[in-house]
C-alpha cells in the first residue's frame, strides 16, 4: 500500500456495499471499526497484529475491524445465539473486497492479530465477536516492499484447490 490516505467517501463506498450484504432474517449482525490511518485508535489496533502483519500493514489507509453480534434478541426480549452470525459477517466482509476491488483500492483481510487485545481497544461488548482486521489502502510501489518480501510475491501466486476437492456430490467426501 502506498500509505496515502483514503477519502472517508471512498471508505464509505467500502461500507455501504457490505451494508447490502444478505443476512439471515435481514438482521445484519455485523458492525465496522474504522480506524484511520494517522490516529490513535489506528495505532492501538495496529499494536495488536502479528509481527507478520505489522510491516506491511503500518502503510494502509486504514484498518477496519470486522465484529458481529453473537446474540439475537427476539421482540419478546428472549435471548438466544445467532448461529449464522458469523457466515453473515462474512458475506458483508465480501461484498467490501469486492467493492474495493472495483474502486481500485487494496483490501487485505487478516486473522493474524490479538483478538481479545484487539476487542478491547474498540471497547466490545462481551456478546461482540471480533472476527478479523481488513487493511484497506491505494496501491503502493512494490519496489517499497523488503527483497524477500518481492521473491515470495513473484514466485508464490495465490493458487486455489481444485474442485474435486472442495465440491461432492449427494454425500460429504
Amino acid at each position: 500500500m502506498s500509505g496515502a490516505p483514503l477519502p472517508k467517501d471512498e471508505i464509505l463506498r467500502l461500507l455501504e456495499a457490505a451494508r447490502w450484504s444478505p443476512s439471515a432474517s435481514n438482521q445484519q449482525p455485523w458492525h465496522f471499526v474504522v480506524c484511520a490511518r494517522d490516529t490513535p485508535a489506528f495505532d492501538a489496533v495496529h499494536n495488536t497484529l502479528a509481527a507478520g502483519n505489522k510491516p506491511w500493514t503500518s502503510r494502509a489507509a486504514a484498518l477496519i475491524v470486522v465484529v458481529t453480534d453473537t446474540v439475537r434478541t427476539s421482540k419478546d426480549g428472549t435471548r438466544s445465539p445467532r448461529r449464522l452470525a458469523a457466515y453473515d459477517a462474512g458475506a458483508a466482509w465480501m461484498a467490501l473486497a469486492l467493492q474495493g476491488t472495483q474502486q481500485g483500492v487494496v483490501v487485505h483481510c487478516m486473522e493474524g492479530f490479538d483478538h481479545v487485545a484487539c476487542k478491547g481497544v474498540i471497547k466490545a461488548p462481551e456478546h461482540i465477536d471480533v472476527l478479523t482486521v481488513v487493511a484497506v489502502g491505494l496501491p503502493g510501489d512494490p519496489a517499497d516492499l523488503s527483497e524477500a518480501w518481492q521473491r515470495e510475491a513473484e514466485g508464490n501466486p495465490s493458487g486455489r484447490r481444485p474442485l474435486t476437492e472442495i465440491v461432492s456430490f449427494g454425500t460429504f467426501g
